[in-house]
């Protein structure tokens, strides 16, 4: 009896987790493949900015920041990092960071905070929602990008034709993604150049 038991305990367990796998891929959207970049070498380092005082080391490796029951417009950032003379980096880290549709950050977990790799392509791709306002900032996601061996770029994206970007202090248009609507939200891209050493 205690061994059927068992069984039908371990049965039970499979089912589901083969139903939370089923439901997790069909809650995956499609990947989006950011356009072929266009570059010039020697390319500039993109700009670096202040990590501000919200970072945490050693967060979650993944690329979606979304959890169930989450508010806020779907936001999809991808793009590609790249060297100085162009040429896609594989393996770069990159830690993304940022505030919750209704501008606040979490500081005790890491909602909203994850970080990954490039592909074998040098590609990114960050599924997130649109970080909210607070007093003195436009909207934002922060980064540090890293290639193998190389020195950490900490710098933050911006959203275009946001009105707060003229009030923001340290916005710099250097840094604004190209974004575009999507069926399930938004779509943003944005290549960032980094020092190899």
């Amino acid at each position: 009896m205690q061994h059927r038991s068992r069984v039908i305990v371990g049965v039970l367990s499979m089912a589901i987790l083969v139903q939370g796998w089923r439901t997790n891929v069909v809650l995956a959207a499609p990947r989006v493949v950011p356009p072929a970049p266009t570059c010039a070498a020697p390319a500039r380092a993109t700009p670096s900015q202040t990590e501000g005082p919200f970072y945490k080391a050693n967060t979650p490796q993944r690329t979606s920041l979304i959890e169930q029951g989450m508010g806020g417009t779907k936001l999809i950032v991808t793009g590609y990092v790249l060297s100085p003379d162009c040429r896609p980096v594989p393996g770069a880290w990159l830690d993304f960071w940022q505030a919750d549709d209704r501008g606040e950050y979490d500081n005790t977990g890491f909602r909203m905070r994850g970080h990954q790799f490039t592909d074998n392509a040098g590609v990114y791709y960050l599924e997130t929602v649109m970080p909210g306002l607070y007093t003195g900032r436009t909207r934002h996601i922060h980064v540090k990008v890293r290639a193998p061996n190389g020195p950490t770029l900490t710098t933050q994206l911006y959203v275009p034709g946001e009105a707060q970007n003229a009030r923001d202090g340290i916005f710099n248009p250097a840094l604004v993604v190209t974004m575009r609507d999507a069926p399930e939200g938004k779509i943003a891209t944005f290549n960032f150049i980094v020092a190899l050493r």
